[in-house]
């Protein structure tokens, strides 16, 4: 199904732009939910196109300063520290305010329709290891989506990101 994202750039003007930036260039086109777990994220963004991928991996954004809380609904860009946000983002599939809130993950928008659907993403494998089983996301962008194909068939896919005016 269809989940409609609202992207409020007042809330991170660099996410929200780079976000666009990779929405236009159809980054996002055929990525796999890689790391879905269950009442808390469901995560994506590492591109079928390991050039692609390699090439906007590359890019870090400068932080944002949090002007919104990881609510349930929320589109948040995964993070590794300071200033390391590029393509990886997840939906908080609950309020993850206590938990992601002052800890630099700043949403860059929400699920205005399709939260049904974004609640249905499979989390079979969930957390890559060693806290679940799912898919590792450096194994990914070296071995590339055959890896995920052979071992995580089940993955759930973005079929298409579009901007709508």
């Amino acid at each position: 199904g269809d989940i409609v994202v609202e992207v409020h750039r007042y809330w991170a003007p660099r996410g929200a732009d780079h976000f666009y930036g990779l929405v236009r260039d159809k980054f996002y086109d055929g990525v796999k939910f890689h790391r879905v777990i269950r009442n808390f994220a469901a995560q994506f963004g590492i591109s079928p196109d390991m050039k692609r991928d390699e090439l906007w991996r590359s890019i870090k954004l400068p932080d944002d300063p949090a002007k919104e809380k990881n609510v349930k609904g929320t589109l948040t860009y995964a993070i590794s520290g300071e200033n390391s946000r590029s393509t990886q983002l997840f939906f908080n599939l609950r309020d993850n305010t206590a938990t992601l809130d002052g800890k630099g993950f700043v949403p860059i928008g929400k699920v205005i329709e399709g939260l049904d659907v974004m609640e249905q993403i499979s989390f079979v494998y969930g957390d890559h290891h060693p806290r679940g089983s799912g898919p590792h996301p450096q194994l990914i962008q070296t071995k590339g989506y055959s890896y995920l194909e052979r071992e995580f068939p089940r993955l759930d896919t973005i079929k298409s990101a579009t901007i709508v005016e």
